[in-house]
């Protein structure tokens, strides 16, 4: 029984190291792929679908339109570029909501997605919100928020397939990141919360809707200004 702990303790211990490894390595290098990705790729091949590609392009942030990183903000965590990780009022927010019923929402900042893309899976439970606490944490710590910026908006899923916003500029409005007007930026902020179900190149009237509304959003933090707080 004490061997076996200790064989757990030294396998626990080797993980978080790796994982910290990881996360200074990624301070300056770019992720070849994330967990979501990984994920998405062996349910392909799971299903029988050995043809499946992933579309991922990385892009550093000085090659993406500043317009994105103004969507994301103002539609994702209006709050990253003062908070520590966390956003403490859209969490207890987010549980009043769900303890009333109705569709669940979340209450998660862009420090944390960029954790669980990274490094974590879909779905909800303990295990994974504290696995995320740790990661996002440890992100805040090790990289400046433009860095935790950049990363999340390459790696954040925008289509079925279809990964960053350079693959997502080029998928949906044929064009590089660095090009995208402001509505095509809200645009592609605003299918971040499903983009399985919500479609970028074909919007519903609700997500129509939603791409005003980040618009307005974005126009309300001030724009471009909003980035020269991080």
């Amino acid at each position: 029984m004490v061997a076996t702990l200790r064989a757990l303790f030294r396998a626990l211990l080797y993980a978080v190291l790796a994982t910290l490894a990881i996360i200074v390595l990624l301070r300056w290098l770019p992720p070849p792929t994330s967990a979501f990705m990984l994920s998405a790729r062996v349910e392909a091949l799971l299903s029988g679908d050995f043809s499946y590609r992933n579309r991922y392009d990385w892009v550093p942030i000085s090659a993406i339109s500043p317009n994105a990183a103004v969507a994301v903000i103002a539609a994702e965590d209006q709050l990253f570029p003062s908070h520590a990780g966390f956003d403490f009022q859209s969490i207890r927010s987010a549980l009043r909501h769900n303890a009333a019923g109705g569709r669940v929402r979340g209450g998660s900042t862009i420090s944390q997605q960029t954790a669980k893309n990274l490094f974590l899976w879909s779905g909800r439970s303990y295990l994974r919100k504290g696995l995320e606490a740790g990661l996002t944490v440890t992100i805040e710590l090790l990289w400046p928020k433009e860095r935790i910026l950049e990363i999340y908006l390459n790696v954040a899923q925008f289509g079925a397939d279809t990964y960053g916003v350079e693959a997502a500029s080029r998928q949906f409005f044929g064009k590089d990141a660095r090009r995208l007007s402001t509505r095509e930026a809200a645009t592609l902020a605003a299918v971040l919360p499903n983009p399985v179900r919500f479609k970028a190149d074909q919007p519903s009237p609700y997500l129509e809707r939603r791409i005003n509304r980040i618009e307005q959003q974005m126009r309300t933090i001030g724009g471009r200004q909003v980035l020269e707080q991080l």
